[in-house]
């Protein structure tokens, strides 16, 4: 696929920024389960936030401690509040994969990038400082009263942007909260970049690169 969009937007956390949600849990827990069990409460934890945002919009830190809550129990672990605000604390530390400041500092010369996160407007500014690379718009599930994969926020997008479906690329890591949502709201130009935080399915109609390096080549720079 050769495009040349209106603009690109990007969900931020996994496709940009590093996430490091596993990495956390298994600090945080090394000491509570076997390194056996502690992978299946890292894969049901993130099971729990993704079942979280499905419902009416509720600040970020509320959809994290809920879900570290409901791992807990599932595994039998004391929940501990303060290590649900760690989790959100740690967030705006969070910095980009290797990849991508240098390509997208090149797209964006030509190009007006995007980002839609499931953020708040208080912790998203720090990441995206830090993927050293100008950004037209920056919104959030905040802004939106929505996250992702709820087709609302890729709504409030939209019509922020004065655009439609058909004038956008849409870049992800993620199927289940951004690529599926897109295609359902007929966005017909994705890309998934396999991070290896899920597995594909082609009858989204993606185009797929390994890591951001890969875009310039999508939009024909």
């Amino acid at each position: 696929m050769t495009f040349r969009p209106k603009y690109i937007t990007f969900d931020c956390y996994g496709t940009l920024t590093r996430f490091q949600m596993g990495e956390t849990a298994r600090a945080m827990y090394a000491d509570r389960l076997s390194p056996e069990k502690l992978e299946v409460f890292i894969s049901d934890f993130t099971h729990y936030r993704l079942d979280e945002v499905m419902g009416d919009w509720k600040p970020y830190a509320d959809v994290l401690k809920s879900a570290l809550e409901r791992t807990c129990k599932r595994h039998g672990v004391k929940f501990i509040e303060a290590e649900g605000q760690k989790y959100y604390d740690l967030v705006p530390t969070w910095g980009p994969h290797a990849d991508v400041p240098e390509p997208l500092t090149r797209i964006a010369k030509e190009i007006p990038l995007v980002i839609l996160s499931n953020a708040m407007n208080s912790q998203i500014q720090s990441n995206v400082d830090k993927l050293e690379a100008p950004f037209h718009r920056i919104y959030t599930a905040e802004q939106a009263q929505a996250y992702k994969p709820r087709l609302q926020a890729f709504e409030y997008m939209l019509d922020q942007l004065g655009c439609g479906p058909q004038d956008i690329l849409h870049v992800s890591s993620s199927l289940r909260y951004d690529l599926m949502s897109a295609d359902d709201l007929g966005i017909q130009h994705k890309v998934f970049v396999n991070r290896g935080h899920g597995p594909g399915n082609p009858a989204y109609r993606y185009t797929e690169i390994k890591d951001i390096g890969g875009l310039p080549a999508v939009v024909g720079l």
